[in-house]
């Protein structure tokens, strides 16, 4: 790409585990290595060493907040901003942030752009109005097809100022040829799975990486378990050998201990303690997808994107996941993984059956075909040269009008 000398500021709440977080990442290196400067105004979080190590600048204020207050507050903060650091474009990646980028991108003249990382319920007017922080932009950018209609479907009928560019995997990060077998044993020592060998032979893996939130599938991925011992039960015949299960649970709990305490008694009900572990947040995702036979994306409402099946696709894993959403676009059915019917617990099972007994040939022909089309369709370099393409436009335009904030 051309040189890209401006200063672009990227709003966002937090800077901890998630989507938006990691694509204000890697926006923000890509920024950088096109020659401009990179600031993210955020609260903060464990991302935030990452950015400054790609060469941003984290600048740590309350936008997080939806106090109206504080939003407006937030708006003249950023105002000066843009003035002081000669800031030639704005873009917002939440709804709070978005109405304070608003202010200060009308205030100072410059282009305003926003991000949807999900599709937003509006549940009546003052929410319909809430939500509408993030059409108001110069451009609004939408993470897969799905959310695309979702906003149409809201009412946004300007589609000329609509771009669709999907979330992007980093593909060197992300690939199977990196991860050594010592990072994958240092990894399930840590979890405290450096021996999970079964009566009847190794137990096949499943990964389900997503924080412990009720709608991410957990509970359903535990009664397939259930469903799938008792198979296993009657399977075992007169040998007493049954295949084994391995499940990890990997995400944190962000303050939602009642829930994990509900999943934990679910776990105990269903007896399939033994499958089960909670690992909590993972440092080194690639070595974890390598751990794994095969991955969960089991959520019970529709997922906006759905980066786990893209990431896990470059680690060249097979992806089960709910046949709805975002992840009708990242899952070929049959060919990188299998699509299931949301909320299902024996389709879920029948799927990790079909995968489980399946040859070692068809999991290696699904993560092969997973591979290519993150390669082909969901690299990170092939979002982050449309974002940057998105603020050329922009900034090729001149600044709007000032106006007041």
């Amino acid at each position: 790409m051309s040189r890209f000398e401006h200063t672009i500021a990227q709003v966002v709440p937090r800077l901890d585990a998630g989507g938006a977080e990691r694509t204000t990442l890697e926006i923000a290196g890509a920024v950088v290595r096109a020659g401009g400067r990179a600031l993210v105004v955020s609260e903060g979080g464990r991302l935030a060493a990452d950015i400054e190590r790609a060469g941003g600048e984290v600048i740590v204020a309350p936008v997080a907040s939806k106090n109206p207050l504080t939003i407006w507050r937030n708006g003249r903060f950023l105002a000066r901003l843009i003035e002081a650091r000669g800031v030639g474009l704005i873009h917002a990646r939440s709804r709070a942030p978005a109405w304070s980028a608003l202010m200060a991108a009308r205030a100072a003249g410059v282009p305003f752009v926003t991000t949807y990382h999900g599709a937003y319920r509006a549940a009546g007017p003052v929410k319909r109005w809430y939500n509408s922080s993030m059409l108001r932009a110069d451009r609004v950018i939408a993470n897969s097809r799905f959310t695309a209609e979702r906003i149409a479907a809201d009412g946004y009928r300007d589609r000329d100022n609509l771009r669709i560019i999907p979330r992007g995997a980093d593909l060197d990060y992300f690939n199977p040829a990196r991860v050594t077998d010592a990072r994958i044993a240092a990894l399930t020592a840590q979890w405290g799975l450096a021996r999970d060998e079964m009566p009847g032979g190794r137990a096949f893996r499943l990964l389900l990486p997503a924080r412990l939130t009720a709608w991410k599938g957990h509970e359903v991925a535990v009664e397939a378990c259930a469903l799938l011992q008792d198979n296993f039960a009657k399977s075992a015949g007169a040998s007493g050998k049954a295949p084994g299960l391995t499940l990890v649970f990997c995400g944190g709990a962000q303050g939602r201990d009642a829930y994990v305490r509900t999943l934990r008694a679910l776990i105990d009900e269903r007896g399939v303690r033994d499958m089960i572990h909670f690992v909590g947040e993972c440092a080194d995702m690639p070595a974890a997808y390598a751990w794994a036979d095969a991955v969960l994306a089991p959520s019970t409402r529709p997922e906006a994107f759905g980066r786990t099946a893209v990431e896990a696709g470059a680690m060249g894993r097979a992806v089960i996941a709910a046949d709805h959403g975002g992840a009708r676009e990242t899952v070929i059915d049959g060919e990188t993984g299998y699509l299931v019917r949301p909320a299902d617990a024996a389709a879920l099972a029948a799927a990790i059956g079909r995968l489980a007994d399946a040859p070692l040939e068809t999991l290696s022909r699904m993560g092969r075909n997973g591979r290519a089309r993150a390669t082909s369709v969901y690299s990170s370099a092939a979002m982050c040269d449309a974002t940057l393409r998105v603020y050329g436009e922009l900034l090729e335009q001149g600044p709007a009008a000032p106006e007041e904030a």
